[in-house]
């Protein structure tokens, strides 16, 4: 076999899986049903754990599904099967929910599980293929997804089967998570670090504020305007009247535009850009970045009541590692 012979080969071999999981997965979107409804609200219940279990392969697509619960809000934790019957059955109360996995229905690890949700009547919701397996049959709320082709060409391998089981956990968590008004807020609260942290930073967190923020009062020379400039290095100043109101900025590109004689003699409200782009503090880093990008300048004036309380610099979104 040759070299091009054999990579052709291996891109059908990948081309086809991914189509055939593709394929599956826009079916099982058209198959939700109002037992997804029934398995989003009982699972999103405030006050409750959402447990998680699986065996073998289901067992690596349940940890997955309880950590996309934990991440958007939802407490969630997997317990090993094999363990619950050690043991673990006492990590689990009546009042949390039990989220269940087996592609047949009929694994005999779970039966500790099953046991226990019936005799202290904590809830359950099962994923399966098998609409009349021993789990369905338990189960408060089944979720029985297509049975499909797996992608393995022998049919053995769980492939598409997995990949079924793990989107209905994400479309579970995701519905979860619209239903309870989760914000980007509250998504930044349990994942302060890494790139999705960086990402979900406020202006607020990273604003200059205090002595660092460049503020002259109106009726100011525009002499004394330019060495407050250069004191603070941002290449801009807000002016604002006696009752501390902003009514408007000065910036390096004013100064070029004014540039003649007199200009030192001048008062700030002459050269001053009397609209400036003024942002609020709860807004996140990377819109600012966008906003800069878009209106290409370097700096904006954070307000609050019509009042400048900050100021953020193109290097401050460098700081927060957002370029």
């Amino acid at each position: 076999m040759t070299k091009s012979t054999e990579a052709h080969k291996i891109l059908t071999a990948g081309r086809e899986a991914i189509t055939a999981e593709a394929e599956a997965l826009s079916y099982l979107s058209n198959s939700l049903d109002e037992n997804f409804v029934t398995a989003v609200r009982l699972l999103s219940e405030k006050n409750n754990h959402i447990i998680v279990s699986g065996i073998g392969k289901s067992g690596h697509i349940a940890r997955k599904i309880a950590a996309t619960f934990s991440s958007v809000g939802q407490p969630a934790f997997f317990v090993h099967p094999a363990e619950a019957s050690h043991g673990d059955l006492g990590m689990i109360t009546p009042q949390d929910r039990l989220l269940l996995l087996s592609h047949s229905g009929e694994t005999a690890e779970l039966k500790s599980l099953l046991d226990y949700s019936r005799r202290f009547h904590i809830p359950l919701v099962a994923i399966t293929a098998k609409e009349n397996s021993n789990l369905a049959s338990v189960a408060d709320v089944t979720l029985c997804y297509p049975m499909v082709s797996e992608a393995c060409p022998m049919g053995l391998a769980p492939t598409t089967s997995t990949t079924i089981m793990l989107a209905l956990g994400d479309a579970l968590a995701i519905a979860t998570l619209r239903i309870r008004n989760f914000s980007p807020t509250d998504f930044r609260t349990f994942h302060p670090g890494g790139n999705l942290g960086k990402q979900l930073s406020r202006v607020g967190d990273f604003m200059h504020t205090g002595d660092r923020l460049p503020i002259l009062a109106k009726g100011t020379l525009m002499n004394e305007c330019l060495i407050k400039i250069s004191y603070f290095g941002f290449g801009c100043i807000a002016i604002i009247n006696n009752q501390g109101l902003l009514e408007g900025i000065i910036t390096d590109g004013d100064l070029r535009r004014h540039m003649h004689e007199g200009l030192l003699t001048e008062k700030v409200e002459d050269v001053m850009n009397p609209n400036p782009i003024v942002i609020s503090a709860d807004i996140l880093m990377a819109e600012a970045l966008a906003i800069m990008q878009e209106k290409s300048i370097t700096s904006l004036f954070i307000g609050a009541d019509q009042k400048p309380i900050g100021l953020l610099h193109i290097h401050d979104c460098l700081r927060a590692g957002i370029i």
